[in-house]
């Protein structure tokens, strides 16, 4: 069996940069004394979940790549000989910016990063106005506990995003998010959009027999422009197997902090099982390149 010890942290974010990162620090350290050999953080976390307005100061969070955010999260990887999967608003060039998860290795380096390619423009998630869609494509990420698929939040909606990392060998799916809940909807509206949230990447498990690792955020975040009432993250933080089963799920309301046991051998025998990628008829699928059949 290849045991991976996974971490999951998830936290609340406050507008004081600095204390985020604080806590992000003593978190990561906490989970790393306590045996993680991966740490995966939820999207955005350095700072509040900014693109509730469309605001042109908020563009002076973002940093290059390598910079500030990496140089802080490769010394305390190298320290702590963990591999930290972190999410980003990166500066490429002025008036060009991403939303870019970067994977830091156990020796501190960068192993890789992905650039969000789903950009979602919703009320609330104005992203559209601060981020370019990716342009890196779906390629697993090598590091010294495996070849990672980091995807990021919306890209946990869409299947194909999850196949591609698939065929080009991920050993597991990764999804740090910042997803929640609008005030006005009823209670019961927003539980089915959770169990939306969490059934659709456990159906990604399901259909590429690959573990899924999502990392959301947690509490209260108020709009800045006072137009809507603020979302409260419905945290949520999950681990499924490569059969959609849930090895662990975290509290929608509360910051949490936990290590998850995860067999990455068990994916070759569910794809022996269910051989979904031996069955896939490949050659009746160009269809999929084209945004709707008329």
């Amino acid at each position: 069996m290849k045991e991976l010890k996974i971490g999951l942290l998830q936290q609340h974010n406050i507008a004081d940069r600095k204390d985020n990162m604080r806590r992000l620090y003593d978190s990561i350290t906490d989970l790393a004394d306590r045996g993680a050999q991966l740490i995966v953080l939820q999207e955005l976390h350095n700072s509040l979940y900014f693109c509730q307005v469309e605001d042109v100061n908020n563009f002076d969070l973002a940093e290059p790549i390598p910079g500030p955010s990496t140089e802080f999260f490769g010394a305390l990887a190298r320290e702590k000989k963990v591999v930290i999967v972190t999410s980003l608003f990166e500066r490429r060039a002025p008036g060009l910016y991403h939303n870019t998860a970067v994977v830091i290795d156990r020796d501190g380096s960068i192993a890789g990063k992905y650039r969000k390619m789903h950009i979602p423009d919703d009320p609330a998630y104005y992203e559209k106005f601060y981020f370019t869609p990716g342009d890196l494509g779906f390629h697993p990420i090598d590091t010294s506990v495996g070849r990672l698929g980091v995807l990021v939040c919306w890209d946990q909606w869409y299947p194909e995003a999850a196949r591609l990392m698939a065929l080009a060998g991920a050993d597991l799916l990764i999804y740090p998010t910042a997803i929640g809940y609008e005030s006005s909807d009823t209670p019961e509206e927003q539980q089915r959009q959770r169990e939306a949230w969490t059934t659709v990447q456990r159906g990604h498990a399901v259909a590429n027999g690959l573990p899924v690792v999502t990392v959301n955020r947690v509490g209260f975040e108020p709009d800045p422009s006072g137009q809507t009432q603020g979302i409260q993250f419905w945290g949520s933080s999950f681990v499924a197997g490569p059969q959609g089963e849930i090895h662990y799920r975290a509290s929608d309301n509360e910051e949490e902090s936990v290590i998850v046991n995860l067999d990455l051998d068990h994916s070759e025998h569910v794809r022996r099982w269910w051989p979904f990628l031996r069955d896939r008829r490949i050659e009746n699928y160009d269809d999929l390149t084209r945004r709707y059949r008329d």
